[in-house]
């Protein structure tokens, strides 16, 4: 999701509606020089709290990410470790063996699978269907062709 977001920050998808309109760069309430006093501290700071506060959706996603992908490692690495010495008496296994065999990238691949068509369709079934009020529909009376809730 955190590389959905990143790319949905600077693709566009005409019809998609969660694009960014074509001929829209960039949006006004993004400019931090609009800064009022009742706008988020980070951007009232500016510097390295702003920079983080405006990619703090992508990083937060990433790092959940980058924790299930350890989670994942260190406890496939206990499994495959458990089920080869039931099965064969072989000597326990590192993580970084583990990372290296076919069952922890196959594990990790099935996961991604189903993440990778859950976007996928959002995306694209987006661009024709609709959804009353939600925010990644776009209204009802919209061309399929316009891009952007």
């Amino acid at each position: 999701m955190g590389g959905y977001v990143l790319l949905t920050a600077h693709l566009v998808q005409r019809g998609s509606a969660e694009s960014k309109p074509v001929d829209q760069t960039d949006r006004p309430e993004d400019d931090e020089r609009r800064a009022t006093p009742q706008s988020p501290w980070p951007v009232r700071v500016g510097g390295l709290p702003l920079a983080i506060y405006r990619n703090s959706l992508s990083l937060a996603l990433l790092l959940i990410f980058a924790g299930s992908f350890v989670g994942h490692l260190f406890g496939g690495t206990a499994a495959y470790n458990q089920e080869q010495a039931l099965q064969s008496g072989a000597p326990p296994i590192g993580v970084w063996e583990f990372l290296g065999t076919s069952d922890f990238w196959f594990q990790s691949m099935q996961n991604w699978q189903s993440e990778f068509l859950a976007v996928g369709a959002l995306t694209l079934l987006s661009i024709v269907l609709r959804q009353h009020a939600s925010p990644e529909s776009k209204p009802v009376t919209v061309t399929h062709a316009t891009t952007g809730a």
